[in-house]
């Protein structure tokens, strides 16, 4: 028992930082939707910006260095796998086997247009695909998950979430104007909704205000482009795994939370998780998400977020158009 509270003891007074500073995410989206009716920024957006600002403004003592780093890196592999609990494989072909190739080859196209895009404009590598990823699959989520993977820095992925945020608030708001703008139908507009929306409770938020059927297609939709997390992060492990001619360990090819990430969709997708825990693993993901989100805030200084600012913002925001682009023309040509 000694031995165990020595080896875990550097870790506690990160950890429950972090800890505070997700609980001050939560009570900050509360009050915004007891003020506003809804909140304008979520608890994960928020855990960043916190974490960000408390480090900006105050200097951490070295002792919750462990635990930040931990957090920022243990707490989202774990998020990732239960994420996997959430998605049913079934429920999804169910809908057109079309649909779904269509939607692999939407999020295909879109991140190499991202990436190459942000190479073009001078981005490192790294913050390339986090951006390519992010934009292309589920916004922060996806940019959480693929970091640990290609050991990206903490300042581009603070950066790189931090653009995305802002800018998933700007497409909620404004993707409804489409509807008449392009002559959508309620399902048209939901499968464009799906595609290019960040995160699950913004398609929500954006298919809502139009119809049901939107808000059906639309989450249907999202949680296709969700499932391509897996296969994405397997890839990218694979191509890191093979520079410099080195011996390939099965453990690096394919990280150990992408495979309990697929274990739990298959054991999903056969009814085999009860449904009474499907809830509590969606609600713990999520906290684990916030809360490493907060660690991620907490190891970065916001003064070298903002050099990159402008560029990584031109970045996000054409990704993002092509992103539409590539969505609408899926729609056009499937004819839904």
């Amino acid at each position: 028992m000694t031995s165990l509270y020595k080896k875990c003891a550097p870790f506690v007074p990160g950890l429950l930082l972090c800890g505070a500073v997700t609980l001050a995410a939560y009570g900050l989206e509360a009050a915004e939707t007891h003020l506003f009716g809804r909140a304008w920024l979520e608890s994960l957006v928020l855990a960043i910006l916190l974490g960000t600002g408390l480090r900006t403004v105050h200097r951490l003592d070295q002792r919750f260095e462990p635990g930040i780093h931990m957090g920022a890196k243990l707490l989202l592999e774990i998020a990732v796998v239960l994420l996997g609990a959430s998605v049913s494989a079934g429920a999804l072909l169910e809908n057109g086997m079309g649909l779904v190739g269509g939607i692999a080859g939407v999020v295909v196209l879109a991140i190499l247009f991202s990436y190459f895009l942000g190479r073009s404009a001078g981005l490192p590598k790294k913050m390339a695909i986090l951006i390519a990823c992010g934009n292309s699959i589920c916004g922060n989520s996806a940019i959480a998950a693929v970091a640990p993977v290609i050991d990206a820095d903490g300042k581009d992925v603070a950066a790189s979430i931090a653009f995305t945020a802002v800018l998933g608030v700007v497409v909620v708001l404004g993707l409804p104007l489409l509807v008449g703008l392009l002559s959508f139908t309620p399902v048209q507009y939901g499968v464009f909704a799906g595609l290019t929306v960040y995160a699950v409770p913004q398609v929500l938020a954006a298919t809502s205000s139009v119809s049901a059927a939107s808000v059906h297609i639309g989450t249907l939709v999202k949680l296709v482009r969700v499932l391509m997390l897996g296969p994405v992060v397997l890839v990218l492990s694979l191509m890191g795994s093979g520079r410099g001619g080195a011996r390939l360990n099965v453990a690096h090819l394919v990280p150990w939370f992408i495979v309990g990430f697929l274990a739990l969709l298959g054991l999903r997708s056969l009814g085999w998780i009860p449904q009474a825990a499907l809830a509590p693993a969606h609600d713990a993901a999520n906290f684990f998400t916030i809360m490493s989100m907060a660690a991620l805030g907490l190891g970065v200084d916001a003064r070298a977020v903002l050099r990159a600012g402008g560029k990584v913002a031109g970045v996000v925001i054409f990704s993002l158009l092509g992103l539409g682009v590539i969505s609408f023309a899926l729609i056009k040509f499937l004819g839904v």
